[in-house]
């Protein structure tokens, strides 16, 4: 049986680079018996000091070496950090001197740079993504809705709002959603807001029996969750889809980060850094 081992998160700022960076290389591990922890905002040497004493005593207690990922710019606060007890894996120890080499530039070591507002541009583009996403959501608002880069159409709880609101944040596209119902599918076409704005439409399915899951959490024992009328809505939604050529994508088993990437290379919405 593998060594429990704590795992230990630690960063300057919000965490949310190594967090995701972690997230992706556990994922290359059937088995990871593990607890993590995860401290942000070890930007000073006390609060390094609470940290280091946690892995101590982690350590201890496990029997084993933490895992200890690191995304901390001070050298000072770096070193302090590797003489824990823990196994220490630097990301900045990893990168930064194979890229200072190749590209003859020395770093800047610059605390929170990563996720900090930085260009005001861009943060004020991002910023009006996320309000487009939330005022054209599921089909509440009409007037504007042809400034929108992609307008996502499927039944339901089939991903539409939580994929829109990501791309919105992490890509600042101008993403829509608009709700299929029962009478779309009667009359065998698209809702006439959605027409003219055809080249903007991308769908997302889902398997009936996830449809049929998720809904019961919202509406236990509803004819709206019922796997019957899951499977309805869901073939007729896939058969509008062809019928109109709209370019569309099954969601059951793909995250919120694989759908954003899939529908933006398949629209053709740019993918901006």
């Amino acid at each position: 049986m593998p060594e429990y081992h704590t795992i230990f998160l630690v960063s300057d700022r919000t965490g949310i680079t190594i967090e995701g960076l972690v997230r992706t290389l556990l994922t290359q591990f059937d088995t990871v018996p593990a607890e993590r922890v995860v401290r942000p905002f070890c930007d000073d040497a006390d609060k390094l000091e609470q940290v280091v004493a946690e892995i101590n005593a982690a350590a201890e207690t496990d029997m084993a070496p933490p895992l200890v990922y690191s995304s901390i710019v001070d050298p000072d606060l770096r070193a302090r950090l590797k003489r824990s007890r823990g196994r220490v894996f630097d990301i900045f120890d990893v990168f930064l001197p194979a890229m200072s080499e190749t590209l003859h530039l020395h770093s800047r070591e610059r605390v929170g740079h990563a996720h900090g507002i930085g260009d005001y541009v861009d943060y004020d583009r991002r910023v009006e993504a996320v309000n487009f996403a939330l005022s054209f959501d599921d089909g509440a608002r009409l007037k504007g809705l042809e400034e929108a880069d992609l307008i996502l159409v499927g039944v339901s709880r089939s991903g539409k709002t939580p994929t829109c609101l990501y791309l919105a944040m992490q890509y600042k596209v101008l993403a829509a959603n608009y709700p299929l119902t029962e009478d779309d599918f009667m009359q065998g076409r698209l809702p006439a807001p959605l027409r003219p704005l055809r080249p903007r439409l991308f769908g997302l399915s889902i398997s009936p029996e996830r449809l049929h899951q998720i809904r019961e959490e919202r509406r236990p024992g509803s004819s709206y969750a019922s796997l019957a009328q899951c499977r309805r809505e869901v073939t007729a939604a896939e058969a509008l889809f062809r019928a109109t050529g709209i370019p569309f994508v099954d969601s059951t088993n793909l995250s919120i980060e694989e759908l954003a990437i899939e529908i933006m290379q398949r629209v053709g919405v740019d993918r901006p850094v």
